[in-house]
C-alpha cells in the first residue's frame, strides 16, 4: 500500500472517531441521567485519543491529517437533537442513535484491516476496533436495559 493510500485509509478512520466524539458528547448534552451523562463523555474523550493516535500516523507517513467528522456525522448529530426534543424517552432515543453511530463506526474500522497495511498500524486499528466494539456492546446492553424499563 502506498503512503498516500495509507493515509487516507488513516484519515477516513481519523474523520469516524470525530463524528464518534462528537456524537457521544451532542448524546450527552441530552441525556437525563447523570451517570449516562458521565459515561458518554469517557467515550467521547476515547475516540478523540483514538483520532490523536491515528493523526499520528499519518505524520509519520508525511500526511496531512484530517481534524473533522464527515457530513454524515453532522447530519446524525442533528438528527439526535431533533428526536431527543421528539421522544418522551430521551435516555433511551440517545442510546439507540450512539448505538447506529457505533454501528457505522465498527463497519469502518472492519473495512480498513480489509487492507493491505503495515503490521504496527495493523495491531493499532485492531486495538480501536476493540474498544469501538467495548462502547457498542455497553451501549447496546444500556438500550436493551432501557428498552425493558419502559416497555
Amino acid at each position: 500500500m502506498t503512503s498516500e493510500r495509507l493515509c487516507q485509509v488513516l484519515n477516513e478512520l481519523i474523520a469516524t472517531c470525530k463524528d464518534g466524539e462528537q456524537g457521544f458528547l451532542a448524546c450527552a448534552e441530552r441525556l437525563q441521567a447523570p451517570e449516562l451523562r458521565t459515561l458518554f463523555i469517557t467515550r467521547a474523550e476515547e475516540f478523540e485519543r483514538f483520532a490523536g493516535d491515528l493523526q499520528l500516523l499519518v505524520e509519520d507517513q508525511g500526511g496531512q491529517p484530517d481534524t473533522a467528522g464527515t457530513p454524515a456525522g453532522a447530519l446524525h448529530r442533528r438528527w439526535v437533537g431533533m428526536r431527543a426534543l421528539l421522544t418522551e424517552h430521551p435516555d433511551l432515543a440517545m442510546l439507540e442513535e450512539c448505538e447506529r453511530g457505533l454501528d457505522f463506526a465498527v463497519k469502518r474500522y472492519r473495512q480498513a484491516l480489509d487492507r493491505d497495511l503495515p503490521a504496527p498500524v495493523r495491531q493499532l486499528i485492531e486495538h480501536e476496533l476493540a474498544g469501538t466494539l467495548s462502547n457498542h456492546d455497553l451501549v447496546k446492553g444500556l438500550r436493551d436495559r432501557r428498552t425493558h424499563a419502559t416497555a
